[in-house]
């Protein structure tokens, strides 16, 4: 048994001598294949979804004044990892049924079974390339796309939305354990609003609360300052100690631009930033801390499930059939159909707390796994 140098030990360098070692002219073939109609797809879809997006929003682009440059290196750019990655699984599942409808279709699937291999053996080019791609998916989730998205969302903001002039009326927020604020009125134009009021809570007793009529936010100093401000202190006696105030500036301790949060900017959020943000939305009693978490445990689910329509994709096209490739694709939208059903269906329960969200991510997994083993089950061997 050979030992282990763990001086000089390397995964790349492992991974490569495994690959040699157990990849051979066939594996290779196939592989070279797969990632090239894979590829090919993918390419010319996101090419598609561009023209027609630059259709939809031109309008927009040349209402705002949006610069030509800005559009195709900033928006589009930034656009394209977020467009690989949520249409991947599709055409992952599209690229394997194409190349295996053709090999089964010259008969090659046949020849490699009559030569002894197993499926399970013709199964391996395609996982150890699916293996890479779901890797490749979990990175764009959790570090890629939220380094490209940080920059969509900020072109959106400025040339799409009217993020500047929005304005949000009755906020209420917890700020930590015990504190609680309401604001009556918040502009994001001039970071100014009126009617806040910070209440401290000791279990449900009451014990101090700082109301101002008017609130501004200082972008530069990054605190509030409040105007006309009435300070009150609940005694244990029952009286009250009040202090009022020309104006005080503080550090409530929250982020006017959490007032202006897009659930669906969260893929802004790298997988650092994404659990110290939900730890914050916690604290404050936030109704978003399931989507949140939603989104959290999808980034590890949605990987897996490359290797289910992988298996499902090779069993179900590797059979020679009259209708040739028509009939496996049929077959094979019409599974992938529903596995995209169940996936957003359980991300929304998971999303709402209808089902705990580590548990709805995963279980449209979990019950497609049966699936492939069936198609597994049925497949010619």
């Amino acid at each position: 048994m050979e030992s282990l140098d763990l001086e000089n030990y390397q995964p790349k360098t492992v991974i490569m001598n495994w690959l040699n070692r157990n990849f051979n002219k066939l594996d290779r073939y196939i592989a070279g294949k797969f990632i090239k109609t894979f590829l090919v797809t993918i390419f010319l879809f996101v090419v598609i979804i561009i023209i027609f997006d630059v259709a939809e929003k031109l309008d927009d682009f040349l209402k705002r004044n949006a610069p030509i440059d800005e559009i195709i290196t900033v928006y589009y750019v930034s656009f394209i990892p977020t467009l690989i990655n949520t249409f991947s699984p599709i055409f992952i599942f599209i690229s394997v049924l194409y190349l295996t409808s053709r090999l089964a279709s010259r008969s090659e699937i046949i020849s490699m079974l009559a030569g002894g291999m197993s499926l399970v053996r013709i199964f391996r080019p395609f996982m150890v390339v699916g293996a890479f791609m779901a890797w490749g998916s979990y990175m764009l989730n959790a570090w890629i796309i939220p380094i490209t998205d940080k920059q969509r969302v900020k072109f959106e903001n400025t040339y799409l939305r009217d993020y500047w002039s929005e304005a949000r009326s009755a906020i209420y927020r917890q700020i930590k354990p015990g504190v609680v604020m309401y604001m009556e009125y918040f502009s994001n134009h001039d970071s100014t609003g009126i009617g806040v009021t910070v209440e401290e809570y000791k279990g449900i007793e009451l014990k101090s609360s700082m109301f101002g009529r008017f609130i501004r936010w200082d972008r530069q100093a990054k605190n509030w300052r409040l105007e006309m401000v009435t300070m009150r202190e609940f005694l244990p006696n029952g009286n009250q100690k009040v202090q009022n105030l020309p104006y005080l500036d503080t550090n409530i301790g929250f982020n006017p631009q959490n007032f202006f949060f897009r659930v669906e900017d969260v893929q802004s959020l790298n997988q650092s930033e994404l659990r110290g943000f939900i730890v914050k939305e916690q604290e404050r009693g936030s109704p978003n801390v399931n989507g949140l978490n939603s989104e959290l445990y999808r980034r590890y689910a949605s990987p897996f499930s490359t290797f289910i329509l992988i298996a499902i994709g090779v069993s179900v096209a590797g059979r020679k059939t009259r209708g040739g490739l028509g009939i496996s694709l049929g077959i094979g939208i019409f599974v992938i159909l529903f596995f995209l059903f169940f996936s957003k269906y359980f991300i929304s329960l998971g999303a709402t707390g209808v089902l705990p969200p580590q548990i709805a991510v995963w279980l449209p997994n979990v019950i497609f796994i049966p699936v492939a083993w069936l198609f597994y089950w049925k497949a010619q061997k």
